[in-house]
């Protein structure tokens, strides 16, 4: 039963709890809403009054805007006004301006006007008295040629005929008298140039042997050089490219080829492995390999050197290279650096007697034969050679055509190549410079003269000055000045054609008439 009446007690409780709960909530609702309606009217007075608030704003600040862009529609207004007025006042100006130059244009095609009236009527005026003058001319004319008897025409070309004639005796008579004293001024001055470079400058005679020969220790050493079924001497000739002659001659054998460069490679190498002893393929090739980088080396200095020694400067190295080897090489036995030295210094000295460009000069005859030294690998002649070869390596215009043109007598030669020319000659002439066996040299002048004695009309022909001159003595009864003329060029040549010879050969023809009677 208490059980039973707790439970009751407990839902009685709970039922009047939740009675008063609702009645609570009731009077608690009722009063949010009252305060929510309180605040909704004050929210929406404040919300009147801050909308009026910002309408006011709003109205101020349009009247505002309003009035700054009234104030700047005015301001701009202002502006474009005065611009207008100021332009207006130019245009004025202008108008002005122009009223007045057409006022003086006017003026001026006034006096223009009356100046060329004027000018018509001088002009009439002057045309009218040039008219009588020529009637007086004419007048005058008729009367002389009436007095003289011969017409204006026969008058003047008697004149002109007088004239010519005596302008032609004066030009013929000042022309010989240029003509020979050029000549004696020209043949005394060239005299004096080259006698005077000779003085200067002498040169070595000697020149080295052109046979490139290595003496033995024993004659046992040629079967060494040799080698097991001749291993040795294939060995040489094909790192060399010379032919190694091993013949009867005592303790000796012959080095030959046509490159002396190679040549010089191999006696240095040929003396080393003597000298050394030991002599076989491996060792062979090494060697060769040394003495050839020493023997570059040795051409690169002597073409530094001698660039250096004559005043030659900015050389291509191509150049330097190809002067250093013509240390190597020999033109009729003469030594063709030695022979380029020399003829550089005669040029230059002849270039200072004739106040030119000595430098410019001594460079073309150092560089005049450079084509010697490639002219066994490249065909045609050595200063064709050379000159292409300048060209290449950037030398001077002047200088290639000096090198080109040293062995050319006609006219298209420079002064440069004519003095590189001259010097040439001088340094190939020279005493001692170029040594001939007996035999070659006497056959060369026996050639010289059968040239000679196969034209018809040679009386007689002697060849002297060493076989640089040819004197021929001619019939006159056959052969006339005229003929002697073309006889000398014919036999020049032929002798240009048919005869190897170093330098030039002078040919002279010779024709005289002898008188001959008898007093009784």
């Amino acid at each position: 039963m208490s059980t039973l009446m707790m439970i009751l007690l407990l839902l009685v409780a709970l039922v009047i709890g939740l009675v008063v709960g609702y009645m609570a909530m009731n009077v608690l609702s009722k009063k949010k809403i009252a305060s929510s309606g309180s605040l909704a009217s004050r929210i929406i007075d404040e919300a009147k009054k801050e909308a009026e608030n910002i309408t006011k704003e709003s109205m101020l600040q349009a009247k505002e805007n309003l009035l700054k862009v009234k104030t700047e529609f005015e301001k701009d207004t202002r502006e474009r006004k005065e611009e207008l007025d100021a332009v207006e006042r130019r245009i004025r100006s202008k108008e002005e301006n122009l009223e007045k130059r057409m006022d003086g244009l006017s003026q001026k095609e006034n006096n223009i006007e009356n100046r060329e009236r004027g000018l018509i009527q001088k002009e009439q005026s002057l045309q009218d008295k040039h008219e009588q003058m020529n009637r007086n001319i004419e007048e005058q004319k008729e009367k002389l040629q009436k007095i003289a008897g011969i017409s204006s025409e026969e008058a003047k070309n008697m004149l002109i005929q007088s004239m010519e004639s005596e302008a032609r005796i004066e030009a013929a008579t000042t022309i010989r008298k240029i003509e020979e004293e050029a000549k004696r001024t020209a043949d005394k001055k060239a005299s004096e140039i080259i006698s005077y470079s000779i003085q200067r400058y002498a040169g070595e005679f000697v020149a080295e042997n052109t046979v490139s020969v290595v003496n033995l220790p024993s004659d046992e050493m040629k079967g060494r050089i040799i080698g097991r079924e001749g291993r040795n001497i294939r060995a040489i000739e094909a790192a060399t490219g010379i032919d190694l002659i091993v013949d009867d001659t005592p303790e000796a054998v012959v080095l030959s080829s046509f490159d002396p460069i190679r040549r010089e490679v191999a006696r240095i190498s040929l003396e080393r492995l003597i000298s050394d002893g030991r002599i076989h393929p491996g060792r062979i090739e090494d060697i060769v390999k040394k003495v050839r980088t020493e023997v570059d080396t040795i051409i690169r200095e002597t073409g530094e050197r001698t660039c250096f020694d004559v005043g030659v400067h900015d050389v291509n190295p191509e150049i330097v290279t190809l002067i250093g080897s013509l240390k190597f090489r020999r033109s009729f036995s003469q030594n063709v650096l030695q022979h380029s030295i020399e003829v550089a210094h005669l040029t230059g000295m002849m270039a200072a007697e004739l106040k030119m460009n000595v430098k410019e000069a001594k460079r073309a005859g150092l560089l005049h034969d450079i084509g010697k030294a490639i002219d066994h690998e490249i065909e045609g002649p050595h200063a064709t050679i050379g000159a292409d070869f300048a060209r290449r390596f950037g030398e001077a215009p002047k200088i290639v055509q000096a090198i080109a043109t040293h062995h050319d007598d006609g006219r298209t030669n420079t002064l440069l190549g004519v003095l590189v020319q001259a010097a040439d000659t001088l340094s190939a002439a020279r005493p001692g410079a170029r040594r001939e066996m007996l035999e070659s040299y006497v056959k060369r002048l026996e050639e010289l003269e059968a040239i000679a004695n196969s034209f018809n009309g040679v009386d007689k022909c002697f060849a002297i000055q060493a076989g640089r001159e040819i004197r021929i003595m001619v019939e006159n009864e056959k052969i006339s000045d005229n003929d002697a003329v073309m006889l000398c060029r014919d036999i020049v040549k032929k002798i240009e054609t048919d005869l190897t010879y170093p330098g030039q050969i002078r040919v002279t023809v010779i024709r005289e008439t002898r008188v001959t009677d008898y007093a009784k």
